[in-house]
């Protein structure tokens, strides 16, 4: 059985661990000790959004993170499906779909207005998934500016 679970300071670590495996599929930098203080400051501020522990059988297999923010353009707050990743190992059965599915109804039932994501372009399977649960590719195209 699959549950979404707040996530809660105690289960951080693992949080962290999750998430080491997903930054490493493609070679992202990660400090696992900075991304266990912004789980604590996220789980702290939940107008920031909201952070999930994905469970199957009572075991800890995934996390999902959703960031909101306010658009004008939607008329409302929306929310960044920040990540989503399930462990190797437990992917296959459904788990995905499920995650997608569960943040889209949390979604509606927190009146967001927009999911936006962002899939590698390479991560054919994850672009399928989305499609098959009616996300759209976007005309826009995602830019991003660094403060140094």
């Amino acid at each position: 059985m699959v549950q979404f679970l707040p996530l809660q300071k105690e289960h951080i670590e693992k949080a962290v661990a999750l998430m080491t495996d997903f930054y490493a599929i493609d070679h992202y930098p990660i400090d696992p000790v900075v991304s266990a203080k912004n789980f604590d400051y996220f789980i702290d501020h939940p107008e920031l959004g909201n952070a999930f522990l994905i469970t199957y059988e009572q075991q800890i297999v995934g996390y999902i993170i959703l960031a909101k923010m306010f658009s004008f353009e939607f008329g409302g707050t929306i929310a960044f499906f920040d990540e989503l990743y399930i462990d190797s190992s437990m992917r296959g059965k459904g788990l995905g779909k499920k995650a997608v599915a569960f943040v889209q109804e949390y979604a509606k039932k927190e009146g967001l207005k927009v999911l936006y994501l962002e899939v590698e372009p390479h991560n054919m399977s994850a672009q399928e998934l989305y499609k098959k649960m009616n996300f759209q590719m976007h005309h826009r195209h995602l830019m991003i500016h660094k403060n140094q």
